[in-house]
């Protein structure tokens, strides 16, 4: 997948579901629950032992596009490519990273709070970055702030978001896509209640296309 491939990915999907995973057995019952709800891809964060086995798991689903979130270092993002991640993200933006992910041949969004951070990751080639966090920093006149003097940068929002600010979000022109995780909480999965997840992804997703 090229970095063109995952922004047409994005923009189609205008969500990306945020998962951090505990327990890999949940993997494909998530996968599954997902996909009915009608998301298109989703980001598993890097921040459980078990990453990379739900990260195997998710992407052998193939109703999903998968990547690796929360990738901090090289060697995480190699190891996220070596179990199935097609994108990286990162909460911030890391030269080493950025490069170790061309290196690979995989696309990355890297993080930004500032414009000094933005200026940063255009100089390196990349068009699309996760404005990270989105709510803490400013929300929506934050975005709207960062996206005028660079109109060539596209966003990924995430960090506070949910569902009653979504449509807002997703109304600038320069958003492909909004992240977000109340779809799909670590109380969910340890509740097991999959339907919930299911039907909270497909209101997101039709709240996204509206």
């Amino acid at each position: 997948m090229t970095g063109d491939d995952l922004a047409t990915v994005l923009a189609g999907a205008r969500l990306l579901p945020v998962l951090t995973v505990p327990s890999p057995g949940t993997a494909g019952p998530l996968a599954d629950a997902l996909a009915a709800g009608g998301a298109r891809c989703a980001e598993v964060t890097f921040r459980t032992p078990g990453a990379e086995r739900v990260l195997k798991e998710m992407a052998a689903h193939g109703g999903l596009t998968v990547g690796a979130g929360t990738v901090r270092t090289p060697e995480q993002a190699e190891r996220a490519v070596s179990a199935g991640a097609r994108f990286v993200v990162s909460p911030g933006f890391d030269e080493e990273v950025v490069s170790k992910c061309t290196e690979l041949g995989v696309p990355v969004v890297p993080g930004i709070a500032t414009a000094t951070e933005l200026m940063r990751a255009l100089r390196t080639g990349l068009d699309t970055v996760k404005l990270f966090p989105a709510e803490p920093l400013g929300g929506i006149p934050m975005l709207r702030a960062l996206a005028a003097p660079f109109p060539q940068a596209r966003f990924v929002p995430t960090g506070g978001i949910d569902a009653s600010c979504l449509a807002a979000y997703l109304a600038h022109p320069a958003v492909l896509a909004v992240g977000g995780s109340w779809m799909a909480t670590v109380d969910h999965l340890g509740r097991g209640d999959y339907e919930e997840i299911r039907r909270l992804t497909a209101e997101a997703v039709e709240r996204s296309m509206t």
